[in-house]
């Protein structure tokens, strides 16, 4: 496959992303305003695997990775594209080399409104909104227990029970993933009469933190978990990606601090779908990773 485009008035290098690449990644999300710190890009690269576009004195252009999970399935992310790049077919040309390695795969990805018209073109489908709310956290609201459901901090003992939840709510195992966030978050998990049913993750992120991924049977209890968190980092920045607009969930974060910022959609390829009820992801764990 080619290993290069045509940019402006030279060709652009397409090479595939390795550890040393992190400034030029870093380099790339601040040129289009994500928040990303090197560590966060760091668990992202270790994750995945994917390409960097570089001019011809090596300064990055553009960035396309994909995220497998299991044998038939991957999340396309980290696709920074800059404007002048799209204009030019750049864009375009690393989601192509980066959907040729996920061949007979299952694919999904989180698209911002600059990049939906060029996965709708590549055979990408609309599946839902997924909201960005962020905020630096007042005191949150009282919320109301739930009968039955008890919350306690996620200890090394629930791993397989968060692996098991992740799998049913995301639609496909990534326990690499998951073991990856465990290692660098703090969390609560839902009971009911000892069985698990719900989790919520919270870790350093960008400006601050980030809840995800958020899995509930209900939105009552999604609402219940983030409160818990929160009360942990008043005065903090906390961002949380949710395809849930109900009143609930939307109506806390807004009074905890936490406004609706931005928006992406969810796209997909092939059948993988998230479920519609049951155990339910009411916040992803990042854009990149679903």
């Amino acid at each position: 496959m080619n290993d290069s485009f045509r940019f402006d008035a030279y060709e652009a290098q397409v090479e595939p992303i390795k550890s040393s690449d992190l400034g030029r990644l870093h380099e790339l999300t601040i040129s289009v305003f994500w928040p990303h710190r090197d560590s966060d890009l760091d668990m992202l690269m270790k994750l995945g695997h994917g390409y960097i576009a570089v001019d011809e004195i090596g300064r990055p252009l553009g960035s396309a990775m994909h995220f497998p999970m299991g044998d038939d399935f991957a999340v396309l992310g980290m696709m920074v594209t800059p404007p002048r790049l799209q204009a030019q077919g750049g864009g375009r040309f690393l989601l192509k080399r980066i959907m040729a390695d996920c061949e007979g795969r299952d694919l999904r990805l989180n698209a911002t409104r600059s990049g939906y018209r060029l996965y709708q073109s590549v055979g990408f489908q609309h599946v839902k909104t997924v909201f960005q709310h962020q905020g630096i956290v007042s005191a949150p609201p009282a919320v109301d227990s739930i009968d039955g459901i008890e919350l306690s901090p996620i200890t090394m003992d629930d791993r397989p029970a968060v692996k098991m939840m992740d799998q049913i709510a995301f639609g496909a195992d990534r326990p690499a993933v998951i073991d990856a966030l465990l290692d660098i978050s703090t969390g609560v998990v839902a009971s009911r009469a000892g069985k698990p049913c719900g989790i919520a993750l919270m870790r350093r992120f960008g400006k601050g933190y980030v809840i995800g991924p958020l899995i509930a049977e209900s939105e009552t209890l999604a609402v219940q978990m983030v409160a818990d968190l929160l009360r942990q980092v008043p005065g903090h920045f906390v961002r949380l990606d949710t395809p849930c607009d109900g009143p609930l969930l939307t109506g806390f974060l807004t009074a905890s601090g936490m406004t609706r910022h931005d928006q992406v959609t969810e796209m997909r390829i092939g059948g993988h779908m998230r479920p519609e009820e049951g155990l339910v992801m009411y916040g992803l764990a990042a854009h990149s990773l679903g």
